[in-house]
């Protein structure tokens, strides 16, 4: 190896790297150069090699310590060198420190984790599920991609910021999408609904192509465009308008409804309604039978989901199949 490929290669590692290998460079040479001019004080090059780390880095032990006018010289030099050394060494760092924080802060940074959960947009209705994921599992690894903020809206939880288009594949690639277990896109409140369900529907093409397994969540504002989610690979479609609709609708049939709604969701939060595979032992059971079963366990049976249909509440006589999926909410 030629000594230009040598020193190519030492430019392209990181500074503190450099400034390490440098220091260790002018330990063993000023070592090796007070052995030689002073062989009594120092009989081994290693004993200079100690002599010349305990001056740059302290003012010495003592133990050792030049006796001639050139090996003094040599010391007074490797002072002066340390000292710019170390004063540099340490400004440098804590250069490298402040840069690394404020490029996490400003979503400038890459992502190293995997099986996560990335969220895409910033808003309200997100700002409330990082809230429910940080209490319902505080280990929980989380990415939040958004190309409005400036920096991390919420710097104090577990929360990993990356700033960027989300329909591009570099902004993707930072939140290392290839192993990540969940993404959830949410509509963007700065556009029209149609401009703001296709902004969703391309995110969503972009992150199934980079990620084919990946469990997809979209909000879509406009009806016609949910067929067009699920043809690009949504798992699950959340109809926010719809949801706001019926909320809207049984308040006016039924004053006070959407109070006693939002005291329903709340206490619901976390894992405690959720879809169960059918236990052996009520297979072929009633509704009615079925429930009753459950209730002793301190499970609530509320719905039945069989195939693509949901049956909420159905009838006591309902049959339940081996195949179905019970809605249950735990106590």
């Amino acid at each position: 190896m030629s000594v230009r490929s040598i020193l190519f290669s030492y430019l392209r590692l990181p500074l503190v790297i450099r400034l390490v290998l440098l220091a260790l460079l002018s330990i063993v040479l000023f070592g090796t150069i007070i052995h030689f001019i002073e062989p009594g004080t120092f009989p081994t090059i290693f004993e200079g090699m100690w002599w010349a780390i305990v001056t740059i880095s302290t003012v010495g032990y003592g133990d050792y310590s030049p006796t001639t006018e050139i090996g003094r010289a040599v010391g007074m030099l490797l002072i002066l060198v340390g000292t710019a050394f170390m004063t540099f060494y340490f400004v440098t760092l804590s250069a490298a420190t402040i840069s690394l924080e404020n490029s996490f802060a400003e979503g400038k940074s890459t992502f190293k984790g995997e099986n996560h959960v990335i969220l895409i947009g910033w808003n309200e209705r997100i700002r409330e599920t990082l809230v429910q994921l940080n209490g319902t599992n505080d280990k929980l690894q989380i990415v939040l991609v958004d190309e409005t903020l400036k920096e991390n809206p919420l710097s104090d939880r577990n929360i990993t910021f990356i700033k960027g288009d989300p329909s591009n594949d570099d902004t993707l690639r930072r939140a290392n999408i290839e192993v990540a277990a969940m993404i959830i896109i949410s509509a963007d409140q700065s556009k029209n609904e149609s401009h703001a369900d296709m902004a969703t529907i391309l995110t969503l093409v972009t992150a199934k192509g980079m990620n084919p397994s990946i469990y997809t969540i979209v909000e879509i504002l406009t009806k016609n465009q949910i067929i067009n989610a699920k043809r690009a690979g949504a798992d699950e479609v959340i109809q926010t308008n719809k949801l706001t609709s019926y909320v809207m609708a049984n308040s006016i049939m039924s004053h006070g409804m959407s109070d006693a709604l939002l005291i329903m969701l709340d206490n619901l939060s976390g894992n405690k309604i959720e879809y169960i595979l059918v236990p052996e032992e009520i297979e072929g059971l009633s509704y009615e039978e079925c429930i009753k079963h459950l209730i002793k366990k301190g499970i609530l049976l509320i719905g039945i989901k069989r195939r693509d249909e949901s049956f909420i509440n159905p009838s006591p006589t309902f049959s339940i199949l081996k195949t179905d999926e019970l809605l249950i909410i735990r106590h």
